[in-house]
């Protein structure tokens, strides 16, 4: 039984390795028809014209592997047998599924099972998935994602042409456009956001395991939501295609920033009820006021912050034939950061003694004494189940869950030097401020998806998929604290009094927040082949369909604080690390703290979006033409509950489109390896839930975002124009010129006035224009068990301008005239936009059976804007006729610093079984930097000055894994 097993996880596991090569293979079974159909093992299996052959193992099965696309003619034989002769057509980056029945008669032809299957797990078979598509989209499989170390879709969507990642908000960018402007799907149907903050999930809750590639269509097809601008991603997880396939991983590493603070690693209070990666909630928000005396306040300090995972996959055919699948994947991983830095935070509306001592900061906290601890436990399991009803019709099952548990700390201050205005008058004399921000953002998403494939006739394909998705993404109970350290005569500076903060009565506070997310969305396409040549290739080809999605969210946010129940400074806790010794019930009852309890914010929100479309495809000798419709209804409606919004407490925002939107796409092949393509659509970018709810949310350095109810969307015109050139099966040179024009940008700034408070607006139109260079090309050419040498890469340009709207046209939050000019700039480049964007990578394959792969791949993006910046007045001055306020009253923009990442992959296959990595990330561990380009001579000219507003060090990552097939 064990030398079965291990016969036919060798032929499978050689099918997998064959299919990352530039090649084809013919595998398949043999079986006796005499006999039962019983497996017939060691039959001889011959390529005819050559001498390469085979044996049938002890089920039957059989491989040869490496071959080149062509037409061969295999010869099956056995003693006392009929002889058989097949042709089989070989096609690059495909398996040629080859079933023959044997018997002492030879047996007809419809007994033969020839199929090829593509797996769109390897580059040969995804650039020829590239290649023959008429739209613009590129790919990146499994096979590649670990050679690059890639360990989640976030990580993979960087590795392709034009695709940046944000250190500082860890959004996406593809060419340029941010979150907003991008739609994510897995297979094919939306999913929710696991952030109240993003329009996207994190990308970096799905592990590799899970995914079979990560395409990104760079252009609008009529089958795609219109809501989208940079582009669609969508990821495809793995299909079930081995008789059995088990499997284990183990992976132990270190962050070097973290080793560094081994013996003083921080955790939030709550640190005791997360076991095995699920958080245990204490309270909810209906009693969320019982945890401040009941509950502690004080962090929590762990040892040895290692970073671990492990992974496992069992699965395979549940019958002989295959026509039942199931397979089961899932892991946990958990991982440790901790970095410091400084951070300041401007605004040229403040006036006092403070803006010398500060250099203008309005918030100030020196270097190294920004400090930030984060761990991260993310638990995940994919179940897939597969029939195939017979050989026209399939049908698909997929069920996932993402548990990810994330624990942060932030102190800024302990050294006693820090500044934050909201607690200080501006008078250098009064003490300075200790702040302690704990939070666990809890993150548990669940999704069902129904697929089926249908051939109806030979010029009839039916597709269709539903899906429901659930995603609670909350903040169960957040912890922050705000004291000061006040200057006393004659006392040391490490000695002063603590006091608590004495502002609105919140600053020692615990919060929770709840989102549920319940979406149910579907898609049906019709391809009707309307004429065909001679291969079964389309000549012409109608598609149509439609499809719909309803999203529900449900958001309320709890505030309970204490505060000192006597005169201000009269209430002194002995400790900022020991404040759960403070704040007690007994202190409550007897008059020293009072208990504030703030009212909930809540807001409802629901999108409603159905689509119709219809899609022609026709092959005019060398030129393919797609032309498209759609017809899109969207309806998105927010009811809020807030405190401190614009126009009231209480409020509602509807807004409905409903439009049609044209597509094109054309492709030239200029020969059998050249191609030109043309691509222009129209498209809108939708405002995101959490853009237009006026819910104020408060980062850990007490920064304010708000949504805007007054926002409306975007409209996009695209254009494309690529020309590609594939070398070999698993070669490309490609470059891509496009435009884009966005009418009503959405952008992030600050409201007028100053203050701290970012929100959304629509700050006037943008143009975007851009040149992508790509390629895939053998520095050493692959060889027979010879070394090889490869170079991936792409290099992105853009040149990008943002109109910024004068008074005439701009809208406040509170409906108000505003202008989003200033400091003499009437347009400034597009938020989030890197001018230039770059990614390499080198791999060495030492080609033998087992070989060493070694990677070297480095990331750069240059400076990006994170946010636009806004008027402090505005208007003409008073004093200087014809001389607009906002030209010397100004709060520059804030401006991502641009960085190069570096990491290292080291892969070798002990043997069939045992494959061991060696992975190092961000080896240059550069900084990470945010800066403003803030008034040098506030209120008397618009000249600017970069100041250092938030910069640290991620740390270096190592990490070991080893994997294990059984």
């Amino acid at each position: 039984m064990r030398i079965r097993i291990l016969s036919t996880l060798i032929t499978l596991l050689t099918t997998i390795v064959c299919l990352s090569q530039g090649t084809g293979s013919i595998a398949g079974k043999l079986t006796d028809q005499d006999y039962n159909n019983e497996p017939l093992p060691f039959a001889n299996i011959v390529i005819k014209g050559t001498t390469t052959g085979t044996t049938s193992d002890i089920d039957g099965l059989y491989i040869f592997e490496n071959l080149e696309p062509g037409a061969y003619t295999v010869v099956y034989s056995f003693v006392g047998y009929e002889t058989q002769e097949i042709t089989v057509d070989v096609v690059s980056g495909k398996v040629t599924t080859v079933n023959v029945p044997m018997g002492a008669s030879s047996a007809s032809l419809d007994e033969v099972v020839i199929t090829t299957t593509t797996r769109k797990e390897s580059e040969a078979a995804l650039l020829l998935d590239q290649k023959k598509a008429v739209e613009i989209k590129e790919s990146i499989g499994a096979i590649e994602l670990a050679k690059l170390g890639v360990s989640n879709a976030s990580a993979a969507t960087t590795k392709i042409a034009g695709v940046s990642k944000s250190e500082g908000s860890g959004q996406i960018y593809v060419r340029g456009l941010g979150d907003r402007y991008l739609t994510t799907k897995v297979n094919g149907l939306p999913i929710p956001s696991d952030n109240i903050d993003k329009k996207n999930i994190n990308l970096e809750l799905f592990p590799t395991r899970f995914i079979s590639n990560v395409a990104i269509s760079k252009t609008f097809s009529p089958y795609n939501s219109t809501d989208q601008a940079s582009g669609n991603i969508n990821i495809t997880t793995k299909n079930i295609t081995s008789r059995k396939d088990f499997g284990i991983s183990l992976s132990n590493g270190l962050n070097t920033n973290a080793v560094f603070v081994t013996d003083n690693f921080v955790t939030t209070a709550l640190n005791d009820n997360l076991s095995f990666g699920i958080f245990s909630r204490p309270y909810d928000n209906s009693n969320l006021v019982d945890g401040l005396t009941d509950q502690g306040w004080n962090t929590v300090g762990i040892e040895n912050p290692i970073n671990y995972s492990f992974g496992f996959n069992a699965g395979g055919f549940l019958d002989e034939k295959g026509k039942f699948r199931i397979s089961f994947s899932g892991g946990q991983s958990v991982d440790n950061e901790y970095r410091e830095g400084l951070f300041r935070f401007f605004d040229r509306g403040l006036s006092g003694s403070l803006l010398p001592i500060t250099g203008g900061a309005r918030d100030f906290v020196p270097e190294g004494d920004n400090r930030y601890w984060q761990r991260t436990v993310n638990t995940n399991g994919l179940l897939v189940g597969q029939y195939k009803i017979n050989q026209n019709n399939e049908l698909k099952f997929n069920a996932f869950a993402i548990n990810k548990v994330l624990e942060e700390v932030y102190e800024g201050g302990r050294g006693g030097e820090a500044i934050f205005f909201d607690e200080l008058t501006p008078n250098s004399i009064a003490g300075n401020q200790f702040v302690r921000d704990q939070n666990i953002k809890n993150t548990f998403l669940s999704t069902a998806q129904l697929i089926g494939d249908h051939e109806l006739s030979a010029k009839n394909k039916l597709d269709w998929a539903i899906g429901y998705n659930r995603l609670a993404a909350d903040e169960p109970n957040r912890i922050r604290n705000e004291l000061n350290f006040r200057n006393v005569d004659g006392v040391p500076n490490d000695e002063r009094p603590i006091e608590l903060g004495n502002t609105g009565g919140f600053q020692q506070r615990k919060s929770s927040q709840e989102i549920l997310d319940q979406e149910f969305n579907g898609r049906i396409k019709d391809d009707l082949s309307l004429k065909i040549d001679e291969d079964d290739n389309d000549i012409y080809k109608l598609s149509f369909g439609g499809d719909g999605r309803y999203k529900q969210r449900d958001f309320r946010s709890t505030f309970v604080g204490l505060e000192e129940g006597g005169s201000i400074g009269s209430f002194n806790p002995v400790s900022i690390d020991d404040l759960s010794s403070a704040f007690t019930q007994e202190n409550v009852d007897n008059g020293n703290l009072l208990i504030n309890v703030q009212p909930d914010d809540f807001y409802d929100a629901e999108l409603t979006s159905y689509a119709g479309f219809v899609d022609f495809v026709g092959v005019f000798g060398n030129l393919s033409a797609e032309l498209g419709l759609r017809y899109q209804s969207d309806r998105i409606f927010v009811d809020y509950n807030v405190n401190n919004a614009p126009g009231g407490r209480e409020g509602e925002t509807e807004l409905t489109y409903n439009n049609i939107y044209p597509s094109f796409n054309l492709k030239y092949d200029l020969n059998e390896k050249m191609a030109l393509r043309l691509s222009g659509s129209l498209s809108q970018t939708l405002p995101e839930f959490k853009e237009i709810a006026p819910f104020e949310y408060v980062s850990p350095e007490g920064l304010i975002e708000a949504g805007n109810r007054l926002i409306e969307r975007s409209t996009n015109t695209n254009l494309d124009l690529k020309y590609e050139f594939f070398p070999s099966s698993d070669e490309l040179i490609s470059v891509t010129a496009y435009y884009k024009n966005i009418n009503d940008a959405i952008n992030r700034s600050l409201r007028v006035g100053g203050g701290d408070v970012f929100s959304f607006y629509n700050t006037g139109d943008a143009r975007i224009f851009g040149i992508e260079l790509e390629g895939k090309v053998y520095v050493i050419k692959k060889r027979d068990s010879l070394p090889n040498l490869k170079l991936s890469g792409n290099v992105s340009y853009i040149d990008h301008k943002q109109d910024l709207k004068d008074v005439s046209e701009g809208l406040n939050v509170n409906g108000s005239p505003r202008t989003f000019q200033y400091g003499g700039n009437t347009a400034i480049g597009l938020e989030g936009a890197s001018d230039w964007t770059t990614n390499l990578a080198l791999t060495l394959d030492t080609g033998n059976k087992y070989p060493f792969e070694f990677t070297l791949a480095g990331n750069y993006a240059s400076d990006r804007i994170y946010a636009i910046g806004s008027p402090i007045f505005q208007g003409e001055d008073p004093n200087n006729p014809g001389t607009n306020l906002e030209d010397f009253n100004f709060n520059g923009e804030i401006i991502e610093r641009g960085f190069i990442v570096l990491d290292f992959i080291l892969n070798k296959s002990i043997n069939e079984h045992i494959s061991v990595g060696l992975n190092g990330r961000n080896l240059l561990n550069p900084e990470i930097e945010r800066f403003q380009n803030v008034a040098s001579d506030f209120g008397n000219s618009s000249a600017t000055q970069e100041e250092t507003i938030l910069s640290y060090k991620r740390g270096v990552n190592f990490s070991l894994n080893i994997s294990y097939k059984f």
